[in-house]
């Protein structure tokens, strides 16, 4: 591998060592014989690779392997304490917060309810809360809105919304005032950058993603990389004019108007109670309308038995509501959730667009499959329209996976390892 690359000794001990870091992060545990094949090093080459990542602190012993009689070989691994990522997920109800060890592994978790006192206070609150071992070498927080990198300031959100979050130098005032750098992203920037790595968007590099909840939102990643525009605020398509909405001009700019007021999910409970649709709140709405245009109508109630046990899925008002209504209902929601996805993909062009949020969520395959109809009745182009895969909270994950790769590049370079 050295042998191979032209440059100065430093540069290709450089490129050897991230190489062989990445492949330990990757693939676990390695015998130095088993580095040295992945890596096309010879035996010497290895071992000094070996000896420099363990006086770096970034490479441990991890034991022997027996191998032929009378052969055994030691095993590395990455040191998992020599740096620790933190993330953390900011709304107006909670502050949720993860820490993770070099490998990625989560050694902390905790959600502050609600976060209270000051800005910084609440935040140093909330990441305190994950016990993490050492102070993390870098913090992601996800905030539903944007930092505009011409200014420094967020936008894309109202101070009533975010208090204490519209200052100058804003990342630099949060690092400052937590101990730790600080990057501050997009929430629904973070839950694209989950899927790509671990979802529904894993091998495509031009795709977009819709998050349908509360507010509505969507995520741009061309060529396999965020777009996040001039202002920071590529993606904020609940602002975007909308057939039969009211525009920024009559309501103002930070108003229920446009993608929002039509799509969004007090519109969207509207529709679904038109259609006597029930429901305590919007998620459980969404999923009794998508049962009841999946499963045919119940028919006259039936005594329960041991053969016979009632159907608790469906139990209650579910069962009132005719197939026919929960497809119409989820068909309008469907419709109106197409007309801006029809925008994004004029646009855009994308090669598949993710759906996520409590809306697609609770709605399912049948609000799924109702999308892509109505989207693809719009368009000349017919983008694949698929349900996130991501576990948990999505935000976290992506805010995770950022940090981790910001600690991985900081570890290697503050050794010397630079690529």
């Amino acid at each position: 591998m050295s042998g191979s690359v032209p440059g100065t000794p430093s540069l290709l001990r450089a490129i050897n060592d991230r190489a062989a870091l990445r492949l330990l992060l990757e693939r676990g545990p390695l015998t130095r014989p088993e580095l040295g094949a992945l890596t096309g090093l010879s035996k010497p080459t290895a071992s000094q690779l070996l000896l420099r990542l363990r006086e770096a602190g970034l490479v441990v012993l991890d034991g022997v392997r027996e191998g032929l009689p009378g052969r055994t070989a030691e095993v590395y691994r990455v040191n998992a304490a020599a740096a620790y990522a933190a993330a953390l997920d900011v709304t107006s109800g909670r502050i949720e917060a993860r820490v993770a060890d070099l490998t990625g592994a989560v050694v902390g978790e905790h959600v502050l309810e609600p976060p209270g006192g000051d800005l910084i206070g609440g935040l140093r609150a909330a990441l305190a809360g994950a016990r993490p071992p050492a102070p993390p070498r870098h913090l992601v927080i996800g905030v539903q809105a944007a930092v505009d990198p011409t200014t420094g300031r967020l936008g894309y959100a109202t101070a009533e919304d975010m208090p204490g979050w519209h200052v100058d130098d804003l990342v630099d005032r949060l690092s400052m005032g937590l101990g730790v750098p600080v990057s501050v992203e997009n929430n629904v920037n973070l839950v694209a950058l989950a899927e790509r790595a671990h979802g529904a968007a894993a091998g495509t590099p031009d795709f977009v993603l819709l998050w349908a909840d509360a507010g509505i939102g969507s995520a741009i990643v061309l060529g396999g990389r965020l777009h996040r525009g001039a202002t920071g605020g590529a993606g904020e398509v609940g602002y975007m004019p909308a057939p039969g909405a009211p525009t920024a001009r009559e309501s103002g700019p930070y108003a229920d108007h446009g993608f929002q007021a039509l799509s969004g999910g007090a519109a969207v409970l509207r529709v679904l109670r038109r259609h006597g649709i029930p429901g305590a709140d919007l998620r459980e709405t969404v999923r009794n309308a998508a049962r009841a245009a999946e499963d045919p109508p119940a028919g006259p109630p039936q005594e329960s038995t041991a053969a016979n046990p009632p159907d608790t899925r469906m139990a209650g008002a579910v069962d009132a509501v005719p197939a026919d209504s929960g497809e119409a209902a989820l068909r309008e929601v469907a419709g109106r959730l197409a007309v801006g996805l029809a925008a994004i993909t004029s646009v855009m062009d994308p090669a598949l667009i993710v759906l996520t949020g409590a809306v697609p969520l609770a709605g399912g395959e049948p609000l799924r499959r109702l999308i892509e109809e109505e989207l693809h009745a719009l368009t000349i182009a017919r983008p694949r329209v698929r349900l996130s895969q991501v576990a948990g909270n999505p935000v976290l994950v992506g805010a995770l996976d950022l940090a981790l790769a910001t600690v991985r590049d900081e570890v290697l370079d503050s050794t010397g390892v630079t690529g």
